[in-house]
């Protein structure tokens, strides 16, 4: 029981240690989709007590409730990809949160500057299949509309990993209980953020 306890301390002593930490930043969760963002990122926020902000989410909200597969049907992805840019940023303001963004949002170099000024950048990194089991009963991807889903996954992926590769942290995504990758961010974000980054610069082999 003392055993426990006393990990449970040291737990909570983590938790405090990275709040302190980061300050007045955001933790802002980069990667595909279907890598667990949105899941993993809401997880994330309840551990550290922070809010929780999803940029796809509040994309929709901006347009009345428009899907976001709706948005790119009407408006197209420049008009999408701008708009995303300013939620992100306006989100940013907003002080200590773990932020969940759309897969393609870090391609931008803007973005990706406000990020390093204002967050901590965590990739959670999936492969083709998962991200292909994850999505493929969904009817919300716009960018997976195709005669070969995953193979486009697979393009998207190379195109992309060289982007995400710039975030701070990166933590490999996979089916095991969501506390696990979650206990995992932990663990990164705190030997980040409070101890030797190395550490965390190392998840990303």
């Amino acid at each position: 029981m003392s055993g426990i306890l006393a990990r449970q301390g040291v737990a909570q002593n983590q938790i405090a240690d990275i709040v302190s930490a980061l300050g007045a930043r955001a933790i802002v969760l980069v990667g595909m989709m279907g890598s667990g963002k949105s899941t993993v990122g809401r997880r994330l926020a309840a551990r550290l007590r922070l809010p929780f902000a999803d940029a796809d989410h509040e994309i929709e909200t901006r347009h009345g409730g428009m899907t976001i597969a709706e948005i790119f049907a009407a408006h197209g992805e420049p008009y999408f990809r701008d708009g995303e840019a300013k939620v992100i940023a306006a989100l940013l303001e907003g002080g200590a949160q773990v932020l969940a963004t759309g897969g393609g949002a870090f391609l931008r170099e803007d973005t990706r500057a406000r990020i390093r000024d204002k967050a901590v950048s965590l990739w959670l990194k999936a492969d083709g299949p998962t991200v292909l089991r994850r999505v493929k009963r969904r009817a919300d991807r716009p960018l997976l509309q195709t005669e070969d889903p995953a193979a486009t996954i697979e393009r998207l992926i190379a195109a992309r990993e060289p982007f995400y590769r710039l975030a701070d942290i990166s933590i490999v995504s996979r089916d095991v209980p969501h506390d696990k990758v979650v206990d995992e961010c932990v663990e990164a974000l705190h030997d980040y953020l409070c101890g030797d980054a190395s550490v965390a610069v190392a998840n990303n082999t």
